[in-house]
Parts: structure tokens; sequence; C-alpha cells
């Protein structure tokens, strides 16, 4: 895959992607898993267009906002626009209904601990 920079430092620029908007309208967790609906059409924002490239398997928020070198409450914002136009879908992190539905921490040390000797 070709990756084309993105130039995260001007404030304009971040303006410009945006279209001057500071918040985004979709509830986005970081661990949300975006997924590509369509494929890019032309005269789409290019931003728009690498989201979709990069979701064409479920990816989540904060993976999307690390690819794209931008602030994650940018990419929340052009999130929300392709929610919108139906572009992407999302799929929200389940919360467990009840503690005794949490894994069992001595089963999560353990797990965590096969890993480190990985």
């Amino acid at each position: 895959m070709i990756r084309r920079p993105v130039d995260t430092g001007d404030p304009d620029r971040l303006y410009t992607v945006t279209g001057g908007r500071s918040e985004a309208q979709d509830d986005l967790d970081l661990v949300s898993l975006i997924v590509s609906e369509c494929e890019p059409a032309r005269g789409m924002q290019s931003e728009h267009v690498r989201i979709l490239e990069l979701c064409r398997h479920p990816t989540a928020v904060v993976e999307v906002a690390a690819e794209l070198r931008l602030p994650v409450t940018v990419v929340r914002i052009l999130l929300g626009d392709l929610l919108a136009m139906s572009k992407v879908t999302a799929r929200h992190p389940r919360a467990a209904s009840a503690v005794a539905d949490l894994p069992d921490s001595a089963l999560l040390l353990e797990v965590l601990h096969g890993l480190r000797n990985i």
C-alpha cells in the first residue's frame, strides 16, 4: 500500500479538512471499528478517500488517525461525514452488562505473562 503524506502541523490545513468544524457529530469510541461500505467516488475529499481505502477491513478509529497522521478529533469529524453519507459503518465496542461478565483478573494476568514470553 502506498502511503501518502498528510500535513498535520498547519492549523489552517486542519481547519480546511474539517470545514471549520471542531466537534464530531457522532460519538465514536477510540476502539470503534469502522468498515467501508463502498469504493471512493470521484470528487471526494482526499481524506475521505484514504479512510475508505483504510477501512476495507474493520479498522479502529485510533488506527485510522494514526495512519492518516491526523488528530483523533479531526478523524472523528471526517468519520461523522462518512457515517452521515452511509459510506462507512461503525461497530461500537460492547460493554459488559455486569461485573460478573468481565474476565477473571487471574486469567488476564496469565494471558499478559504469556504474551510477554512470546
